[in-house]
């Protein structure tokens, strides 16, 4: 079954119908808020290439994946239950260096493509908080016309 955003009373009209035209028997996981924004996105790519610019030791790519297995990795184990079984069983045995290789292409594991608008702003905040720590200075939301 796809995955669907339900908004509008609209949208779970139409949810109502695909639901009812399924084969029995089948399992149906729903989750409470939004999928994230095409803004908190575009903030993301942003400021990939803001840190890998101003560090110099790593490609966008690499600070893609980092970013990915060290604040959105952690974020959703703790919210996603189902997250938490697959990513333990598969890939928390592996070596580091095999975590970071899977978070990037051409593998590319779902982290943040999966995340609610507010996970991906808990995610998007520990991008902020790490990086600045480190001296990094990021693009302000408000500058993209983004608000997380």
């Amino acid at each position: 079954m796809p995955t669907r955003s339900v908004e509008t009373d609209q949208d779970r009209k139409m949810l109502y119908r695909l639901i009812a035209a399924q084969s029995l028997p089948f399992t149906i996981h729903i989750e409470k808020g939004r999928k994230r924004s095409t803004r908190q996105n575009r903030l993301q790519r942003q400021w990939v290439n803001e840190i890998a610019e101003q560090l110099g030791d790593m490609t966008p790519e690499e600070v893609r994946g980092y970013c990915k297995l060290t604040i959105g990795v952690p974020i959703l184990r703790a919210e996603n239950e189902l997250f938490r079984e697959k990513y333990d069983e598969a890939v928390r045995p592996l070596s580091y260096e095999a975590k970071l290789a899977i978070m990037q292409e051409p593998l590319n594991m779902p982290v943040t493509s999966i995340m609610t608008s507010k996970q991906k702003t808990a995610y998007l905040d520990g991008v902020h908080r790490h990086f600045s720590q480190q001296g990094v200075i990021l693009t302000a939301p408000e500058a993209l016309g983004t608000a997380v």
